[in-house]
């Protein structure tokens, strides 16, 4: 049986936790990473600001509901990220090291 495809809402941050990133991937794992190594091939915002730890992270069967969801959570207020955050993991640890392959 094939390997059902998964997508993923996630927000990532940098060390001190004052700017937040939210973004969408059909791969966690390598998004996180190429966040992490600062990985692209132009000057992005999370390479200026320094994005490296992941925080949250919501996971989807169907692209366009993850789409949907980080609509919503990119059109809600700082305030609204945060408690999403403290809510899944209210020390902000770097969740990347928990997660498996995709």
């Amino acid at each position: 049986m094939p390997k059902r495809k998964q997508y993923y809402v996630y927000i990532m941050t940098n060390k001190n936790n004052t700017v937040l990133y939210t973004g969408v991937t059909n791969s966690l794992v390598r998004r996180a990473y190429e966040h992490k190594s600062k990985f692209s091939f132009y000057e992005s915002f999370t390479k200026k600001y320094n994005i490296n730890k992941l925080v949250y992270y919501e996971c989807f069967d169907n692209v366009n509901n993850a789409i949907t969801r980080e609509k919503q959570i990119k059109a809600g207020s700082r305030k609204k990220k945060i408690d999403l955050i403290n809510k899944m993991n209210p020390i902000w640890r770097d969740l990347y090291g928990e997660l498996y392959p995709d």
